[in-house]
């Protein structure tokens, strides 16, 4: 078989390696501190946004609501994260961080700053602002195709369901 050259990279792998270099790079430095990847992801979503459903923080870092049950569960045990009753759903709850969690979130931001001035090491200021900007306009144009595929896949399901 003739050898072929590399192939030039593109957008989605470049964004999608160098995501996955972060995630394992901050993987090693939060399991030193005893937290695993499910765990560390939840209690970053859950700082950005407080206050949501089991099933939404599933959606959101991407694991199946079960396995996130167990996250929740050793997290709740730990005392850094509470389930509180949904008004609007008496069968849901509502998660929150406690108090007790602020020193460990604290502590997780400085790793992710520790990761990202690694990564960003020797990019001039100008490109990291340009940069920004380009990934925020590319979520902007790639967040519409989410929520209507989001809506597509929960009209199947509520489909087969009823």
């Amino acid at each position: 078989m003739p050898q072929r050259s590399a192939p030039e990279p593109t957008v989605g792998f470049l964004v999608n390696e160098v995501a996955r270099l972060i995630r394992r790079n901050f993987n090693h430095r939060a399991r030193n501190r005893g937290l695993t990847q499910a765990q560390w992801q939840t209690l970053a979503v859950l700082y950005r946004h407080e206050g949501v459903n089991q099933a939404t923080l599933a959606e959101r870092i991407e694991i199946h609501p079960a396995t996130l049950t167990k996250v929740i569960d050793r997290l709740a045990a730990a005392g850094w994260v509470e389930r509180r009753p949904d008004p609007s759903d008496r069968r849901a709850f509502l998660l929150h961080l406690t108090e007790a969690a602020e020193p460990l979130i604290d502590e997780m931001r400085g790793l992710a700053a520790e990761v990202r001035d690694q990564a960003l090491a020797s990019v001039p200021e100008a490109a990291r602002r340009q940069l920004l900007d380009t990934l925020l306009t590319m979520k902007a144009n790639l967040q519409p195709c989410e929520t209507d595929a989001f809506r597509d896949q929960r009209d199947r399901a509520d489909a087969e369901q009823g």
